[in-house]
Protein backbone atom coordinates (compact mmCIF):
# COMPACT_ATOMS: atom_id res chain seq x y z
CA UNK A 1 0.00 0.00 0.00
CA UNK A 2 3.01 2.19 0.68
CA UNK A 3 3.99 2.47 -2.82
CA UNK A 4 0.63 3.20 -3.87
CA UNK A 5 0.22 5.80 -1.73
CA UNK A 6 3.38 7.31 -2.64
CA UNK A 7 2.72 7.38 -6.62
CA UNK A 8 -0.84 9.09 -5.94
CA UNK A 9 0.95 11.76 -3.35
CA UNK A 10 3.29 12.56 -5.83
CA UNK A 11 0.58 12.87 -8.56
CA UNK A 12 -1.65 14.77 -6.02
CA UNK A 13 0.81 17.00 -5.56
CA UNK A 14 1.40 17.52 -9.43
CA UNK A 15 -1.89 18.15 -9.84
CA UNK A 16 -1.82 20.26 -7.07
CA UNK A 17 0.91 22.68 -8.92
CA UNK A 18 -0.47 22.75 -11.84
CA UNK A 19 -3.75 23.78 -10.42
CA UNK A 20 -2.17 26.54 -8.68
CA UNK A 21 -0.23 27.95 -11.63
CA UNK A 22 -3.21 27.90 -14.37
CA UNK A 23 -6.08 28.95 -11.88
CA UNK A 24 -7.42 32.18 -11.38
CA UNK A 25 -11.49 32.91 -12.31
CA UNK A 26 -13.76 32.50 -10.23
CA UNK A 27 -14.63 29.28 -11.79
CA UNK A 28 -11.54 27.83 -11.75
CA UNK A 29 -11.40 28.40 -7.48
CA UNK A 30 -14.48 26.49 -7.12
CA UNK A 31 -12.66 23.81 -9.55
CA UNK A 32 -9.99 23.83 -7.50
CA UNK A 33 -11.86 23.78 -4.21
CA UNK A 34 -13.23 20.45 -5.39
CA UNK A 35 -10.05 19.24 -6.37
CA UNK A 36 -9.21 19.80 -2.87
CA UNK A 37 -12.24 18.82 -1.49
CA UNK A 38 -12.16 15.21 -3.34
CA UNK A 39 -8.33 14.77 -2.27
CA UNK A 40 -9.10 15.23 1.21
CA UNK A 41 -11.87 12.91 0.68
CA UNK A 42 -9.34 10.04 -0.30
CA UNK A 43 -6.40 10.69 1.86
CA UNK A 44 -9.65 10.12 4.85
CA UNK A 45 -10.81 6.87 3.56
CA UNK A 46 -6.81 6.12 3.49
CA UNK A 47 -6.58 7.16 6.87
CA UNK A 48 -9.41 4.77 7.79
CA UNK A 49 -8.00 1.76 5.98
CA UNK A 50 -4.75 2.15 7.73
CA UNK A 51 -6.01 2.76 11.37
CA UNK A 52 -8.50 -0.47 10.65
CA UNK A 53 -4.98 -2.62 9.75
CA UNK A 54 -3.00 -0.65 12.55
CA UNK A 55 -0.79 1.08 10.50
CA UNK A 56 -0.43 4.29 12.55
CA UNK A 57 2.33 5.88 10.66
CA UNK A 58 0.48 5.78 7.71
CA UNK A 59 -3.00 6.80 9.88
CA UNK A 60 -1.29 9.98 10.95
CA UNK A 61 0.08 10.83 7.92
CA UNK A 62 -3.13 10.65 5.54
CA UNK A 63 -4.76 12.34 8.25
CA UNK A 64 -1.93 15.63 8.06
CA UNK A 65 -2.46 15.51 3.95
CA UNK A 66 -6.40 14.94 4.35
CA UNK A 67 -6.48 18.21 6.80
CA UNK A 68 -4.36 20.12 4.49
CA UNK A 69 -6.80 19.36 1.50
CA UNK A 70 -9.99 20.36 3.65
CA UNK A 71 -7.72 23.91 4.65
CA UNK A 72 -6.92 24.46 0.89
CA UNK A 73 -10.26 23.12 -0.05
CA UNK A 74 -12.26 25.66 2.11
CA UNK A 75 -9.40 28.70 1.38
CA UNK A 76 -10.36 28.29 -2.70
CA UNK A 77 -14.19 27.97 -1.92
CA UNK A 78 -13.79 31.55 -0.10
CA UNK A 79 -12.10 32.74 -2.77
CA UNK A 80 -14.73 31.97 -5.30
CA UNK A 81 -17.28 33.06 -3.20
CA UNK A 82 -15.92 36.88 -2.42
CA UNK A 83 -15.02 36.83 -6.50
CA UNK A 84 -18.82 36.68 -7.55
CA UNK A 85 -19.23 39.89 -7.61
CA UNK A 86 -22.79 39.17 -9.33
CA UNK A 87 -23.48 36.92 -6.43
CA UNK A 88 -22.47 39.99 -3.97
CA UNK A 89 -24.96 42.24 -5.79
CA UNK A 90 -27.82 40.12 -5.77
CA UNK A 91 -27.59 39.56 -1.92
CA UNK A 92 -26.93 43.78 -1.13
CA UNK A 93 -30.31 44.14 -3.47
CA UNK A 94 -32.00 41.71 -0.79
CA UNK A 95 -30.73 43.66 1.94
CA UNK A 96 -32.14 46.74 0.70
CA UNK A 97 -35.59 45.03 0.66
Amino acid sequence: MSQDTSSTNLASESMDEEFEETFESTSDHHRLAAHHFAAAARHHLAAAEADDEGDDEANARHAYMAYRHQLNAVQYAEIAVMDNESLEDELDGEADD
